[in-house]
């Protein structure tokens, strides 16, 4: 008998299927949209913390896996503290310069520039890591948090390095950087106990340098043809040929406003050739993520992420930013709707993790990146 019960104790348990539903009613964010907007003001943005929380916690229960809603844990307070505890490592070393400037001199610019700018790219890169850490570990399914183990230091010197190589290869390197930081990221995300991986292997087989050509030869050939525009444009209205005998503001606010004008109406196409990169690269770190023997798939297209993406950005623009939680909510139903799996997990045997770090996403909010 005990022979019979330690063979079965040793059994392999079964996994399950893994299906993704939504149940967000991006309508129903309305409302939120309009307080959200409003408390924002009357606070001087400092109830963004609080609402960006009600946003997630709302947002995060209308996804649900196997019929199972994730819940968001995180705290408005715990936002805040954290932006506090960016603003003093941003400004400390900005004020050190200031200081260094008024006592030692302005050749102090010119000796800081370089290590401040390195130094930014890196928090750029720990901040990015440290945001989904806190993120992760405020999520729950079936009551089990969600953990980001591996090093925001590292990440942020590997983003560094990413930068520069995409700097000095005028950006192609920038594809093959991001899947290697989706994998940094995906590769130590664990659901309790029981670890995610990122296939790389499997990643590559979306391709996405086809696609990111395409952006990148139409943006070239985009800003070739709008230095004509305005060389034409400067040449027919007399700007820049001499001084006028009376100063006026007329022409700069003209000059401001037809700049603008033509950022409005060049966006839309812009954003248009560089979706095709957009919805591969989505395509591709989606299809390297697995849990046990569970693959993941993202059926997005082109065209359906570029009007996702301009009608987001003209309805943020008519209500000056107000609809934001909205929008968040649309992403997010069009990105879950699209989310299939194949194969099984053990999901079952997933212990408790700890709860994560007690504050987050400061440098996240202050560089303005943060996901939702």
């Amino acid at each position: 008998m005990t022979d019979i019960i330690a063979e079965g104790a040793t059994e392999e348990v079964e996994g399950e299927a893994l299906t993704f539903t939504t149940t967000l009613r991006p309508s129903s964010f309305l409302g939120l949209s309009l307080k959200n907007g409003l408390l924002n003001l009357i606070t001087l943005t400092l109830y963004r913390f609080w609402g960006k929380t009600e946003v997630r916690q709302r947002v995060w229960k209308g996804v649900r896996l196997n019929n199972e809603a994730f819940e968001y844990t995180g705290r408005g307070l715990e936002l805040f503290i954290g932006f506090l505890l960016a603003l003093v490592v941003l400004g400390v070393p900005f004020l050190i310069i200031v200081f260094a400037v008024q006592f030692i001199g302005h050749w102090v610019i010119f000796v800081a520039y370089v290590p401040m700018y390195i130094f930014l790219g890196w928090l750029w890169g720990f901040g990015t890591y440290t945001a989904f850490r806190y993120m992760a570990s405020r999520t729950t399914w079936r009551g089990i948090r969600f953990q980001l183990k591996g090093s925001a230091a590292n990440y942020g010197l590997y983003f560094l390095f990413a930068m520069f190589l995409s700097g000095i290869t005028w950006g192609w390197f920038w594809p093959t950087a991001e899947r290697h930081l989706a994998e940094k990221i995906w590769d130590e995300v664990r659901f309790g106990d029981r670890r995610l991986r990122f296939r790389m292997g499997r990643a590559q087989q979306e391709g996405v340098y086809g696609a990111y050509a395409i952006g990148w030869v139409g943006t070239g050939i985009g800003y070739i043809f709008l230095a004509l525009g305005f060389f034409a444009f400067a040449m027919s209205t007399g700007f820049g040929e001499g001084p006028a005998t009376e100063p006026s503001a007329t022409p700069d606010i003209m000059y401001t406003l037809v700049t603008y004008l033509v950022i409005l109406l060049i966006s839309p196409f812009a954003l248009l050739l560089w979706a095709p990169y957009q919805a591969a690269m989505l395509r591709s770190v989606t299809k390297g993520v697995s849990v046990d023997g569970a693959t993941f798939t993202l059926k997005v297209k082109a065209l359906p992420l570029w009007w996702l993406t301009v009608t987001n950005l003209f309805f943020l623009l008519i209500t000056l930013g107000f609809l934001m939680p909205w929008v968040q909510a649309r992403t997010a139903r069009f990105l879950f709707e699209r989310l299939s799996s194949e194969g099984t997990a053990r999901l079952q045997m997933a212990h408790q993790a700890g709860r994560g770090p007690g504050s987050g996403e400061g440098l996240a909010d202050a560089f303005g990146f943060s996901a939702i």
